[in-house]
């Protein structure tokens, strides 16, 4: 091998990786997200043998997104190489009218939403990603490149938490080990890949970030180095989170039925890095994203709050914020056109809106989950009086979360309605707590 040859990884060195992750510590089922690539092949190889060596159960998962005509011989061939390595494999398949704008950004939900899905299902408490170095550099430079703050910069955690309850824990053991590595170790292990040709694709901002690393080199700016940075930042980040917490805790209510109050005053006396943090934090366990909006438009909205300026209120990453006249209080409520659509109830745990967790009477099930709107809001008031809804702020009534069969409206249940002669035990909405999803997960 020559000096300057890329090193295969070894199981060891694996091992050694896995054994950072504090969700792989006692895991007895994990799943490995698989496409083909030469990254997750190689992850779902070191995978088995570091599986093997615990006793712990490994199910390859591909999502066929029909976005190309190859996908499904794509999912296919993962199946084969799969079954000839003796691994449990599924196909998971993006069903319905595909995205024409925005593509990526939903298609990266869709797929995300189907791996958590089975993995609750499945009892997998861990979903391994093969996110590697170049991807960290490549994220913070595309996040560098939106003016993003010390977040956005520490680029994509080696762990993040469950989206919600029951669902994995994301992990990405490779993120500091480089594609080249990782092919070196599939070609020592003698296993194929597929070429996925959107890689070449230069409309993609991922691949034209990729053919600047030449350039960037010969000023100093190596991947490596940029993933270094993004490690530090992440510590900085860590620190902050901590200062984040106690001005969220003093400051912020969250209601069960997914509105939130702030408190101006509070907000306004807060250093602007922590007041920026628990803004976003508030829009992100308002709105259900795994995201909070980009650093400038939280810099501006919080100009907005010192400044008293927000008469008539102003939207942001889908919600509505608005001075509550009666007080020193905003009110944060998600905005109606922004929500999901309607849900109708299947077997098992679903998420609706990317906020409430509903547990239905199963498949067969007439009931659907969406947003009360005006009309139910009137149903429910000619039901229960004015005096059992006035708490809630009129702009968030009509988009409280409701069940609606046949006939209509049957029940509000964060507000504990239920039409006389519903089953009420048979059926829960409950609100996922998403107020500390900010780490390692906003593109600000």
């Amino acid at each position: 091998m020559r000096p300057d040859e890329p090193k295969a990884l070894t199981n060891e060195d694996f091992a050694d990786r896995m054994a950072r992750l504090e969700c792989c510590m006692d895991v007895e089922h994990v799943a490995v997200a698989v496409s083909g690539g030469p990254d997750s092949m190689a992850l779902l190889c070191l995978t088995k043998s570091w599986a093997q060596s615990r006793g712990c159960r490994v199910t390859a998962l591909t999502v066929d997104h029909g976005l190309r005509a190859e996908s499904a011989a794509e999912a296919a061939q993962v199946a084969e190489w799969c079954l000839n390595s003796q691994i449990q494999h599924e196909t998971l398949v993006w069903r319905g009218e595909k995205p024409t704008a925005n593509v990526q950004s939903l298609a990266r939900q869709a797929r995300y939403g189907l791996l958590d899905a089975w993995c609750e299902m499945n009892d997998a408490s861990a979903l391994l990603l093969a996110h590697h170095l170049e991807d960290q550099a490549e994220t913070v430079l595309m996040r560098l490149g939106r003016g993003s703050g010390v977040y956005g910069l520490a680029g994509m955690r080696a762990e993040n938490g469950a989206p919600y309850p029951g669902a994995p824990v994301r992990a990405r053991p490779l993120l500091d080990v480089s594609k080249a590595r990782l092919t070196a170790t599939l070609q020592a292990a003698g296993q194929a890949w597929i070429e996925d040709p959107s890689n070449q694709d230069t409309r993609s901002t991922r691949v034209r970030a990729r053919s600047l690393w030449p350039a960037l080199a010969a000023i100093g700016i190596t991947p490596e180095r940029v993933a270094r940075t993004a490690a530090n930042l992440a510590r900085a980040a860590d620190a902050l989170e901590a200062s984040t917490d106690s001005l969220f805790s003093g400051t912020v209510r969250v209601s069960p039925c997914g509105y939130a109050t702030i408190d101006k005053s509070a907000l306004r006396a807060a250093h602007d890095e922590i007041a920026l943090r628990t803004l976003a934090r508030v829009l992100m366990a308002t709105n259900g994203s795994d995201y909070a909006p980009r650093l400038e438009r939280l810099e501006r909205l919080l100009a907005r709050i010192r400044a008293d300026n927000l008469a008539g209120g102003v939207t942001l990453g889908g919600c509505r914020i608005i001075p509550l006249v009666s007080d020193q209080t905003l009110l944060v409520v998600r905005e109606a056109r922004s929500m999901e659509g309607a849900l109708p109830l299947k077997t098992g745990t679903q998420l609706w809106d990317g906020r409430f967790l509903v547990r239905g009477p199963g498949a067969g099930s007439p009931l659907h989950i969406d947003r009360l709107g005006r009309t139910g809001f009137a149903t429910l008031r000619a039901a229960c009086g004015e005096k059992a809804v006035k708490n809630i702020p009129a702009p968030a009534r009509p988009v409280l979360p409701a069940l609606f069969d046949k006939s209509g409206l049957l029940a509000v249940p964060t507000l504990e309605y239920w039409r006389d002669g519903a089953v009420e035990g048979q059926i829960s909405v409950e609100l996922l707590d998403r107020s500390k999803k900010w780490a390692g997960q906003p593109n600000a």
